[in-house]
């Protein structure tokens, strides 16, 4: 199992499919956005996004994250954590996704993410 993990996890397979997946959200955010469009830690984030044209309060596509306006410093750096996981499974990452089901509580990816930071739980006031 190791080495099946080692080869489909390897940065030769992997690698394209994360360029592919970077390409697409790129297009999408570029076709639908009507607002700021900018980067930020390597992350492209397309404002303005029809709500129907992402899951959630946004969707991290590759390197892109589409959004209508879910742009906090703390969700930003839940999304980056989501293109880290993008670059690492390539076009795996949307089966691993969905294998690890759609409970943000329960999903390994989002929990790796940051619940707290995706908005997923509340954070006790100080």
């Amino acid at each position: 199992m190791r080495i099946l993990k080692r080869i489909l996890l390897d940065e030769a397979l992997t690698r394209p499919g994360y360029l592919y997946a970077s390409a697409v959200g790129l297009v999408w955010g570029f076709i639908w956005s009507t607002g700021r469009v900018e980067r930020v830690n390597g992350l492209f984030i397309f404002t303005g996004m029809p709500k129907w044209s992402f899951g959630r309060g946004g969707s991290c596509v590759g390197s892109s994250y589409l959004t209508d306006h879910n742009v906090s410093p703390d969700v930003l750096e839940h999304e980056a954590v989501h293109r880290l996981q993008w670059q690492k499974y390539g076009t795996w990452f949307p089966f691993l996704y969905l294998l690890a089901g759609r409970n943000p509580l329960k999903n390994r990816f989002e929990i790796e993410a940051g619940l707290e930071k995706g908005g997923y739980l509340r954070t006790p006031q100080r």
